[in-house]
C-alpha cells in the first residue's frame, strides 16, 4: 500500500504521503529509507464460480514449498472470529484525521486491527493526536501496528528496527506491518530476521508482510497475517488464487479491494470470503490519488456486511 505516486492497479505495497500518511508511494518510501464460512470450506473458487452482481465494472486484462510445519508457524491473530473462520474487517487508516479514526474505533463490532502511518514510518518525534488515537483504539478492544516499509527487503534492516522501537516507545503498538514486499524466496531471510526482532521487542507482536500478491508459500511461517491482495475490484474478479491457500487458516491472510462501487460490495465480500480472507478492507475510493485517505462511504454497510457471512 504506498501513497500517491507510480500508482497502477497492482500496487503491491500499502504507502504514505508525507505528513498525512497514505498507502501507495514506493519512490517516497526510498527516498524516506475465503474468507471461509464457519466451516472453513475446502475449496478456493474463482471469480468465475461467485458471481459478480449485474453492475460489477468489466475485468481488464490483468508457492512454492511445502506446508510448513506447526513448530515453524507464526502466533496466530487474536481475533476469535478470525481463527474461528468468521471475516473480520480491518483498516488501514493512513490519513491524520481524526473523524476517519472515530468512525473506525466507534464501529460496533470495531475492526480487528488499525494500521497507523504517521509519516511514511513512525515519523521524527511522537505526535500526541495520534498518541491519543492509538489509546482510543486500544481501548476498543483494536489491534494497533505501526506501519514500516521495507522497499522490497532493500532498506537496512537496522532501520526498520529502529522504526520499530519507536512505534513501541512512542504509541505502544501491537505490532508492526511491513509493506513492499515481494515475497520471493530471496527475500525470507530478511524477513525472517525482522519478523523475530519485532517479536523480541514488541510484547505479544503481531507481524503483517504486504505482498499484495500471493508470495511464495515459505513466508506463510512468517506472519500472522500476509496481505495477499491489493487493487482494484475489476482485478479482483480475475485473480488466481494457489491452491495451498486451503492448508491454512482464514485468519492468516488479508484482501483490499478498493474502486468498488456500493453496487458491487456484497459481490466483493462474497468472494473474499469464499477465497479464505479473515481480514477484509473494502473502499469506493479510486486507485488514484489514494484509496487510503479516508473512510470508504458506505463503511456501515461493509461492517454489516461481512460479519453477516459466519
Amino acid at each position: 500500500m504506498s501513497p500517491t505516486t507510480g500508482l497502477t492497479d497492482d500496487h503491491r505495497g500499502f504507502g504514505v504521503p508525507a505528513r498525512i500518511p497514505v498507502m501507495l508511494r514506493t519512490a517516497a518510501a526510498v527516498l524516506l529509507p475465503v474468507i471461509a464460512a464457519c466451516a472453513c470450506g475446502t475449496g478456493v473458487p474463482s471469480a468465475s464460480s461467485v458471481q459478480p452482481s449485474p453492475q460489477a465494472a468489466p475485468p481488464p486484462p490483468s508457492a512454492s514449498s511445502a506446508q510448513p510445519s506447526p513448530s515453524a508457524s507464526p502466533p496466530q491473530p487474536s481475533s476469535a472470529r478470525a481463527a474461528g473462520g468468521c471475516q473480520d474487517t480491518f483498516v488501514p487508516s493512513y490519513f491524520y484525521s481524526s473523524t476517519g479514526w472515530t468512525e473506525a474505533i466507534d464501529t460496533r463490532p470495531a475492526p480487528g486491527v488499525m494500521l497507523l502511518n504517521v509519516d511514511n514510518g513512525a515519523g521524527t518525534a511522537p505526535l500526541s493526536h495520534f498518541q491519543t488515537l492509538v489509546r482510543r483504539a486500544q481501548a476498543a478492544g483494536i489491534s494497533v501496528l505501526g506501519y514500516s516499509s521495507t522497499v522490497n527487503g532493500q532498506r537496512p534492516i537496522g532501520s526498520v528496527e529502529t522504526e520499530v522501537n519507536e512505534y513501541k516507545a512512542w504509541y505502544g503498538v501491537n505490532g508492526i506491518f511491513l509493506d513492499l514486499t515481494q515475497g520471493t524466496a530471496s527475500e525470507l531471510s530478511y524477513y525472517r530476521q525482522l519478523a523475530g526482532y519485532i517479536r523480541a521487542t514488541v510484547p505479544n507482536a503481531v507481524v503483517w508482510l504486504n505482498p499484495g500478491t500471493y508470495p511464495d508459500q515459505s513466508f506463510m511461517s512468517i506472519a500472522n497475517v500476509v496481505l495477499v491482495f491489493e487493487g482494484s475490484y475489476a482485478s479482483y474478479l480475475q485473480d488466481q488464487v494457489p491452491g495451498w491457500v486451503r492448508q491454512y487458516q482464514p485468519g492468516q491472510f488479508a484482501h483490499v479491494i478498493y474502486a468498488t462501487a456500493r453496487s458491487d460490495l456484497a459481490s466483493a465480500v462474497n468472494l473474499s470470503r469464499a477465497r479464505r480472507a479473515g481480514h477484509l478492507f473494502v473502499t469506493d475510493l479510486p486507485g488514484s490519488p489514494n484509496p487510503y485517505g479516508a473512510m470508504p462511504s458506505y463503511w456501515a454497510q461493509e461492517v454489516a456486511a461481512i460479519p453477516a457471512n459466519c
